[in-house]
């Protein structure tokens, strides 16, 4: 599994919990983080290249785009260049937030390339011609916000939250009522994210249903409690003692990282 930087460790802990004495290989592809704030054809080359990398160094039975930019972006050419490879990828969870708002104003935070993207464009427009109620996706960019999640810059964090919840917020009025993290870095900010929306609000991310997912297009069972889980192989294309403290604070994880450079 993959993402631009440390953001897709959210999906690498429901995994953990969902497929426990599964082995796996997490790339933090940080020299090029964040992907959302870089033009389409070089997120889908460094994807592609990547995917790659994994494939033949680590001889993997699957592939985690862990990453909401790499799959509107890349999953399907990806998919065609490794027609044997199963490949599960994330994307904002506009479905289960539909299913879980009242009053169907629902925001999405999301990175500039998620929200451009075709795939996104697609989703949203299916599932406004499924429901049959009011329906509005309130769609906000937030630019910088994975950086600065990257360099855990708590600052920053709180700074570029208060803007981008505020902007949705005037944009929704009163009748918001679920927020949709368009992006795996977002759940890290998860408690600013709480505060500032307060306890009205939902927030949905995809990362339990990408590990369900994952789970059954491998056509594994859920592993007795107490099975042994090995560690994680680490991997960063910069700066992997970042890495290795992500996954230390967040999954609580001990496991050195190392430097690579597909």
């Amino acid at each position: 599994m993959f993402d631009s930087g440390v953001g897709g460790l959210s999906v690498l802990r429901a995994l953990l919990a969902e497929l426990p004495g599964t082995r796996f290989v997490y790339l933090a592809d940080s020299a090029f983080a964040p992907y959302g704030e870089r033009d389409a054809a070089e997120v889908s080359q460094r994807t592609h290249r990547v995917a790659s990398y994994l494939r033949k160094a680590h001889a993997i039975d699957a592939l985690v785009l862990a990453c909401n930019t790499a799959t509107a972006i890349a999953i399907d050419s990806l998919r065609k260049d490794h027609p044997d490879l199963p490949i599960v990828g994330v994307e904002p969870a506009l479905k289960p937030a539909v299913g879980l708002s009242q009053s169907g104003c629902i925001g999405v935070l999301a990175t500039r390339g998620t929200l451009e993207s075709p795939r996104f464009s697609v989703l949203r427009k299916r599932l406004m011609s499924q429901v049959t109620g009011p329906l509005r996706f309130l769609c906000q960019s937030c630019d910088g916000l994975a950086a600065a999640i990257e360099r855990n810059d708590d600052s920053a964090i709180q700074t570029l939250c208060e803007r981008y919840t505020l902007a949705l917020r005037d944009a929704a009025g009163p009748d918001l009522d679920a927020v949709v993290l368009g992006c795996t870095h977002y759940p890290f900010a998860m408690s600013a994210l709480t505060r500032l929306l307060g306890s009205s609000v939902t927030l949905v991310d995809t990362a339990v249903p990408v590990a369900r997912r994952t789970r059954e297009v491998l056509g594994l069972m859920p592993a007795a409690p107490g099975t042994s889980v090995p560690p994680p192989v680490l991997l960063a294309t910069r700066d992997p003692q970042a890495l290795e403290q992500a996954a230390s604070r967040w999954l609580g994880l001990l496991t050195t990282a190392r430097l690579v450079h597909p």
